[in-house]
């Protein structure tokens, strides 16, 4: 197959997104499949396979959108648009802006079947613009993706079911829908590691997430003021996003202990894990929260969030032990001090996650979408030969 990615967004690789789309984009090129990816950053001109479009120009916003960590790409050259599209046999869009607008429609002129993967929560842009808090606009930005992009498409991948019913709810339709996990690297699991001297005796608590308001780390911050155990704790919070500064200027302080900043590369990821006592993930907005299953297929025991707008509770084995109240900082507190007071509960509750994410095995995962896009080519022509 020649198997084209249409990246209205794609960028460094630290955030889930981005780390989704290359994931399958290279296992498909592993699997002998050509793959072209289309997209607005130049560190990726001259790669093999790689199509440049010129990014958006907000005008006075560019600054604030470069500090958000989004280049968002524009349809000014169609002439590489088309010559990126021409003898795909499918198309594959990771989010609904002007690129894929344009570009859906451009392959429905010439025949070519496309999918859409649904990575990103409405309220993933709405906490950009301050409207996080108010419904209406997360269901006007979702009836907008629906309209520039998911409509036009011959299938829809959502990584997670409980996304899959949420935009087809606030839509009103139903899809061609395929339920595919993003999938986790099998190398996530219980190994032998040496703490550095700085981190004996320590009670090492981290979350893994993009440095933005969704994923809502000030509440970690502020379960610090209430836990009884201080002095003794750690965060470890491997990321990157906007609001770094913003941490370590006012939130770390209310930490007894420096916390852990900065972005990890994979091979370091785990040996980082396997340190970790507690994982908490506090995010409000997640569709499905690789970094979590990370950890717990570890065998970390995790203190989950009961958001509504993650999918991360269901990770849940023992609620009373794994959930906490959404944005109720005492309440995180106190989960975490059971945590530390009660370690072979700890440490009991921590061993019936190893394994637990072996239903999210990356290559299960490109296996399904490989057929995924083997599917919908034969479905599509069908539909033409009717």
């Amino acid at each position: 197959m020649i198997i084209t990615f249409v990246c209205d967004v794609l960028g460094e690789e630290n955030n889930g997104t981005t780390i989704a789309t290359m994931n399958v984009a290279r296992a498909m090129a592993e699997k002998g499949h050509e793959v072209r990816i289309v997209c607005p950053d130049e560190f990726r001109k001259g790669q093999p396979g790689v199509y440049y479009v010129p990014p958006v120009n907000f005008g006075i916003f560019n600054g604030y959108v470069a500090h958000n960590g989004v280049v968002l790409s524009s349809t000014k050259d169609k002439e590489t648009i088309r010559k990126a599209v021409e003898g795909s046999d499918i198309v594959h869009f990771n989010f609904g802006g002007f690129l894929s607008g344009y570009t859906v429609k451009l392959c429905k002129q010439l025949g070519i079947p496309t999918t859409a993967s649904m990575h990103t929560q409405a309220e993933n842009f709405t906490n950009h613009v301050f409207l996080h808090h108010w419904h209406f606009a997360s269901h006007v930005w979702y009836k907008h993706l629906y309209r520039i992009l998911f409509r036009h498409v011959d299938a829809i991948h959502y990584p997670s079911e409980f996304i899959h019913q949420l935009f087809e709810k606030e839509c009103h339709f139903k899809s061609n829908a395929y339920v595919i996990s993003n999938g986790i690297q099998n190398d996530f699991k219980r190994i032998p590691v040496t703490r550095p001297p700085e981190l004996e005796g320590k009670i090492i608590i981290a979350f893994t997430a993009r440095y933005s308001r969704e994923k809502k780390h000030k509440d970690l911050f502020r379960a610090m003021k209430y836990t009884k155990h201080n002095k003794d704790i750690v965060l470890l919070l491997p990321g990157a996003g906007p609001l770094d500064k913003k941490f370590k200027r006012k939130y770390a302080k209310l930490c007894a202990n420096p916390p852990i900043f900065g972005f990890h590369p994979h091979d370091e990821m785990v040996k980082l894990l396997n340190m970790v006592d507690i994982y908490c993930h506090v995010g409000r907005v997640d569709i499905e929260p690789i970094s979590c299953l990370e950890a717990i297929s570890i065998g970390l025991p995790p203190i989950l969030t009961d958001s509504k707008l993650s999918s991360v509770s269901s990770f849940a084995i023992d609620p009373e032990l794994n959930i906490y109240k959404h944005g109720n900082a005492k309440d995180l507190a106190r989960k975490i001090d059971f945590f530390i007071e009660h370690p072979d509960i700890r440490k009991e509750n921590g061993k019936k996650y190893e394994g637990f994410a072996s239903r999210f095995d990356f290559k299960t995962s490109m296996d399904k979408m490989e057929q995924m896009y083997l599917e919908v080519i034969e479905q599509h022509k069908k539909s033409k030969a009717s």
